[in-house]
């Protein structure tokens, strides 16, 4: 499903060239759910934004869904980011007036559907992650993390073949996190692909494969427990 290969990222300052990530090399397989973890400074952002197609490589190659990124156009990265790829961040990035079904409603406004049709699948994704009743509530209204769970079923409905998550539990207490943890586990059971960013071990364990990155490498990759045992997360 993602294919890294030779995955390398120089910015500049000035006339200095920093390099974020050398010679990165990453199979992610349909039905995987791994967890990119390390240290602050280590890139697992920006790997993350060139997984999601939010920033270019400076060199390599990036094959998504069989699919070759290299040259793509703006419009065609666009295009394939709202079709393919699911985002979920760390501080939610609901919009703060609009409803639960309308926030989840919104990256299908992109896609063309109809508005029925856009409103039917987010009532039913609002479901899926036991928000069924609390489609009319506005985030203001919900807790940390209820508005995690709209933020999961966006990212959601439009059925992505990657859904990709940012430090998810970051901005959530002890037991929120918990059950955000066991809704990605239910998601990954169903079949869904995902990658996850973290930088706490408790959270990375509950993957099934782990990707240590430091200084910008791959250092490497280890099996995770995958499940999500009451008190893992603290």
């Amino acid at each position: 499903m993602v294919k890294l290969e030779h995955i390398t990222k120089v910015y500049m300052q000035g006339k200095m060239e920093v390099p974020v990530l050398t010679d990165i090399n990453l199979h992610v397989a349909e039905g995987d759910y791994v967890a990119i973890m390390g240290p602050s400074g280590s890139g697992k952002t920006t790997l993350m934004n060139i997984i999601g197609l939010l920033d270019l490589p400076t060199q390599g190659t990036y094959i998504l869904a069989g699919e070759d990124m290299n040259g793509k156009k703006e419009n065609d990265l666009a295009e394939v980011r709202n079709h393919t790829i699911g985002f979920v961040f760390q501080q939610f990035n609901l919009l703060p007036k609009e409803t639960a079904l309308s926030n989840v409603a919104l990256p299908l406004i992109y896609s063309g559907v109809p508005k029925k049709k856009r409103e039917e699948r987010a009532r039913i994704a609002l479901e899926k992650v036991g928000l069924g009743d609390r489609i009319s509530f506005r985030p203001n209204q919900l807790s940390g993390g209820q508005q995690q769970r709209v933020a999961i079923a966006r990212a959601m409905v439009t059925n992505p073949k990657v859904l990709l998550a940012d430090e998810p539990t970051g901005a959530l207490d002890t037991k929120a996190g918990e059950q955000i943890m066991e809704l990605f586990q239910e998601l990954h059971a169903e079949g869904v692909t995902i990658i996850m960013i973290t930088h706490e071990e408790e959270v990375a364990e509950c993957a099934q494969k782990i990707v240590m990155l430091r200084d910008g490498r791959i250092l490497e990759e280890r099996k995770g427990r995958g499940t999500v045992p009451e008190g893992a997360i603290k």
